[in-house]
């Protein structure tokens, strides 16, 4: 329990309370016991001084109290015998909130110090007991139960008031724990969508950069023996950019145990990007087809309207969903490009209905040769998988029959897509 004199209200509420009892006490025994007014006045201050150590020192309160209790028992005799000894009415009151005082703070101490203000209670009432054995005469043993009976309730009181400040406490303790979970989750959240943007946008742009880079001795014919050097030392700082890129990526993406990861979908690229984003691939050297498909129903998919890239016409899709799209192919391309050089990488984007459906396939790198080594996270299709959950999508990825990749999703348009 902390010794400090209360503050403000409080503070001012005590010393009241402290004068008040220094009075009442004095007056009482100076009038209905058989005291000197100078013994009922030094009573009255160590009445009160008792008081005041609730505040000034918890740990003695209870023994000032009880003692003083014991010396004014031991010290006054009832002037008639309608007065109540041991107890008068100052010794009880005043004993009794120090008792409620004490239980009332007693949340430091924890359950010891409630023990300790149990066992004083169980003193006073020793110690009326021991003073009615003394001195028989003086009062009746009825008289002990207004102690007793108020003296309990005092502790009672004293204890759902500690109960009901400990709730509050460990209620803004709560909040305060939430409050830093909610800052923490944010911040991963954040971390993991920066992550995800650099590696769809940085690590696309950066693997573009090296097929490019590679591929050009061989697109461009002509070129000097210094200039094929360039290209190459280009493709790999390119490469290394890649790898130390995607270190960073995993130090972003590690997460706290439990950490929910879902990443806030800003409206950036949608569907009308896709022919710029194939069109800077196919000048990389590789071979994209897009394609898109109007159909009305999903069921009905036989009857869809096809449209070459020549002359596309896109569906009304914006939004999340739009975005995700992109984002999708995007990745999808970037992954057939890095490590299926030189196979044809077909994208078709296809309206069902209330949905729209994407598919990226490519086939064997170098017409049926092994694919091609190149620096990879593995956190491409992680990423995709990621975004299309967020809208409550469907993804599939992985090899197919003979030896190429495929991608496949399916987007709900009321999920933010919606034209």
């Amino acid at each position: 329990m902390s010794s400090r004199w209360p503050a403000g209200r409080a503070g001012a509420g005590a010393i009241a309370g402290v004068a008040v009892l220094l009075v009442l006490t004095t007056a009482d025994l100076g009038q209905h016991y058989q005291l000197p007014i100078g013994g009922a006045f030094a009573l009255g201050l160590s009445r009160a001084f008792s008081l005041a150590l609730v505040w000034l020192k918890p740990s003695v309160a209870l023994p000032v109290s009880l003692m003083t209790a014991a010396i004014t028992a031991a010290l006054s005799t009832p002037t008639s015998s309608s007065e109540p000894w041991p107890w008068p009415v100052t010794t009880v009151f005043g004993h009794s909130i120090v008792l409620a005082l004490i239980a009332a703070r007693a949340t430091a101490g924890g359950l010891r110090a409630r023990s300790a203000v149990a066992a004083w209670w169980v003193g006073t009432q020793m110690v009326g007991v021991v003073a009615m054995m003394v001195a028989p005469g003086r009062g009746t043993w009825p008289g002990l139960v207004a102690m007793a009976v108020l003296s309990a309730v005092a502790v009672a009181v004293g204890e759902l008031s500690r109960s009901r400040a400990e709730a509050r406490r460990q209620l803004v303790a709560q909040e305060g724990i939430s409050a830093a979970e909610r800052a923490e989750r944010a911040r991963w959240q954040e971390r993991a969508r920066i992550a995800r943007e650099l590696h769809d946008v940085v690590a696309h742009h950066l693997s573009v950069v090296v097929v490019r880079a590679d591929s050009a001795p061989h697109r461009l014919k002509a070129l000097p023996e210094d200039a094929r050097e360039e290209f190459a030392e280009i493709a790999e700082d390119a490469r290394s950019s890649l790898t130390e890129m995607r270190r960073v990526l995993r130090l972003l993406r590690e997460e706290p145990a439990g950490a929910e990861v879902s990443g806030e979908l800003e409206p950036q690229p949608g569907l009308e990007n896709l022919e710029k984003l194939v069109a800077a691939t196919r000048r990389a050297g590789a071979d994209v087809r897009l394609s898109v498909k109007h159909t009305e129903h999903a069921e009905h998919t036989e009857h869809a309207e096809h449209t070459e890239h020549a002359a596309l016409e896109w569906p009304e899709v914006g939004g999340a969903v739009g975005m995700t799209v992109y984002r999708v192919v995007q990745e999808a391309v970037s992954n057939a490009v890095r490590h299926a050089p030189g196979a044809v990488v077909e994208v078709e984007v296809e309206r069902l209905g209330d949905a729209v459906a994407v598919r990226v396939e490519n086939g064997v790198a170098n017409g049926g040769d092994r694919p091609v080594e190149a620096p990879g996270s593995g956190h491409g299709v992680v990423g995709m998988r990621e975004r299309i959950a967020l809208l409550d999508g469907e993804f599939w990825a992985g090899v197919t029959a003979d030896g190429g990749y495929l991608v496949e999703v399916r987007l709900p348009l009321d999920k933010g897509g919606n034209a």
